[in-house]
């Protein structure tokens, strides 16, 4: 665990006992729980099951042993990109998604990323309101990238210089 995270962690009233660590295959069913709930088109089994199998980094935040979060991002060469980082429901508005930003940011610059990128729906004001609170700009505009019950959704490409950063 980064020692922001944890000292962050420490002062923060609404999570008792929390920790980050590695996700397994172990904890699929709790993943899925949480994501069927925020996405109306969430990943499947399958994608967390790939993402895992392919080595990408992906770590789950706990409250005692209960799943509240989670996180994955790929490497390649020295860039990452952070596939996938959500906080359940009932755990929102307390900061834990910029712990776990934070902690991907850490993982990612450990690991030799010069840079980060992310895709966020355009419609996710508080998501983008976060990435740009640590740093990140918007460099272009995917038309059409996420489906909808009725169509399709822009996402916006964003990306974080981690030289430039110091968390």
């Amino acid at each position: 665990m980064s020692t922001s995270f944890k000292n962050t962690l420490k002062t923060s009233p609404n999570i008792a006992q929390a920790e980050l660590r590695p996700m397994s295959m172990a904890d699929l069913d709790a993943v899925m729980l949480i994501e069927s709930t925020l996405y109306s088109h969430p990943w499947s089994r399958g994608n967390f099951s790939d993402s895992l199998n392919s080595g990408y980094s992906a770590w789950l935040l706990c409250e005692n042993t209960n799943i509240i979060g989670y996180a994955f991002m790929m490497m390649v060469i020295d860039e990452a990109h952070l596939l996938n980082i959500s906080v359940a429901t009932t755990h929102q508005k307390q900061g834990l998604g910029k712990l776990m930003l934070q902690h991907m940011l850490d993982k990612a610059r450990g690991q030799g990323a010069v840079n980060i990128f992310l895709e966020v729906r355009a419609s996710n004001t508080s998501a983008i309101g976060l990435y740009e609170s640590v740093g990140f700009n918007e460099m272009a505009i995917r038309r059409k990238y996420y489906p909808l019950h009725n169509g399709r959704e822009d996402a916006v490409l964003m990306g974080l210089a981690l030289k430039n950063i110091n968390l």
